[in-house]
């Protein structure tokens, strides 16, 4: 018998109880609504700027530091190019921030209901961490994290919920917490929650993580940006230099830029996904859906009489997908739902309502 593949593995590796993606399947015809992937294509302006990148200039590496991706940030938040970090997507922009600025002798604080990402990272780079519960409606009480930490994250709108937290909220909770580091990761803000990018020239402890995946429709793409001050910046910096200089292909670099620079495109698609999710909401509540107060691109619903899971496995039947966490228990019962087109959120309507009859 041949060596077990495993027994190679590192202790750490062992340990693991990695990240689940959304699935990714390859079928015709359809309805996909378990991603939160935006129903609309890239500005026209980014497809312009990959063209223009296909040439000889590929041989050559790209720049390390993605100065155009990150001035056309700048430009867009009014802060400086100093205070931006850029990586391949959010999540490697996520994962810097956790070895870099969270890694402390203190558990760092999350939310129990939240991206399941951040106990991934957890266990990844050994750092402790204190889950703190949601409230019975499904809200972050701010108050609930004045204690002792060793760094802050969460979401603003959280996932799966959508719910937001006020700006004002978070000041607080900044003002509280002085000593350590606090994130806010809003990769679903452009959606109809107040950006805390306005804070982070009074607030040094505050690092602010955005996506290009959502509101500017390029999950393809793979490109996510960073807040702060000129000092957490530079502790990411330092991660991303010691672990791959060149995240960023060239392509990304001049998608992105365009992105962050047509603002026309982004405020109309935002626009478009907040009146399909206004008007697919009010269906789900006349099917007897408890939808919770949503300012993402997706909805978080559970109905009063039937299970979760089954009403996701029929929707599936008739290839629509949506998706259901099982863990933890308390949101079993809950669909979260991606806003898509017009069409195909009736076509997800119609087919809930043949479902449950």
């Amino acid at each position: 018998m041949g060596t077990p593949a495993n027994s190679y593995w590192s202790a750490v590796v062992n340990g693991l109880t990695p990240y689940v993606p959304g699935e990714q399947p390859k079928l015709p015809n359809l309805v996909k609504l378990n991603t939160n992937e935006n129903p609309y294509g890239p500005s026209p302006k980014v497809l312009e700027a990959l063209r223009a990148e296909v040439g000889d200039a590929l041989r050559l590496y790209p720049d390390p530091n993605s100065e155009r991706f990150k001035e056309a940030v700048a430009a867009f938040h009014g802060v400086t190019p100093a205070q931006v970090f850029v990586g391949n997507g959010s999540d490697e922009v996520l994962g810097h921030t956790f070895l870099a600025l969270l890694k402390h002798d203190q558990p760092i604080l999350f939310p129990d209901v939240t991206y399941s990402f951040y106990p991934v990272y957890c266990g990844l780079y050994g750092i402790d961490y204190e889950s703190v519960p949601l409230t019975a409606s499904f809200e972050i009480r701010v108050d609930d994290y004045f204690k002792p930490n060793g760094g802050i994250i969460f979401p603003n709108p959280n996932a799966p919920t959508g719910c937001a937290l006020p700006l004002a909220e978070i000041e607080r909770l900044l003002q509280a917490n002085a000593g350590s580091v606090v994130v806010i990761d809003e990769a679903y803000v452009d959606f109809g929650a107040e950006s805390a990018v306005g804070l982070v020239n009074r607030y040094p402890n505050l690092l602010v993580v955005h996506t290009l995946s959502k509101s500017r429709s390029l999950a393809g793409l793979r490109a996510g940006y960073a807040i702060g001050d000129a000092g957490l910046i530079e502790a990411l910096s330092r991660v991303k230099d010691s672990f791959n200089s060149y995240p960023l292909d060239r392509f990304a670099i001049a998608g992105a830029a365009a992105a962050m620079a047509d603002r026309a495109y982004f405020e109309q698609t935002c626009r478009q996904v907040i009146a399909t999710r206004t008007r697919l909401v009010a269906d789900l509540e006349a099917m007897g859906f408890d939808v919770l107060p949503s300012a993402a691109n997706f909805v978080f619903a559970r109905h009063a009489e039937r299970d979760g899971a089954e009403l996701a496995a029929g929707l599936r039947k008739r290839s629509i997908l949506v998706r259901h966490f099982k863990n933890p228990p308390r949101i079993a019962q809950f669909l979260r739902i991606t806003v898509g087109t017009d069409e195909q959120c009736v076509a997800l309507v119609g087919a809930l309502r043949e479902i449950l009859g």
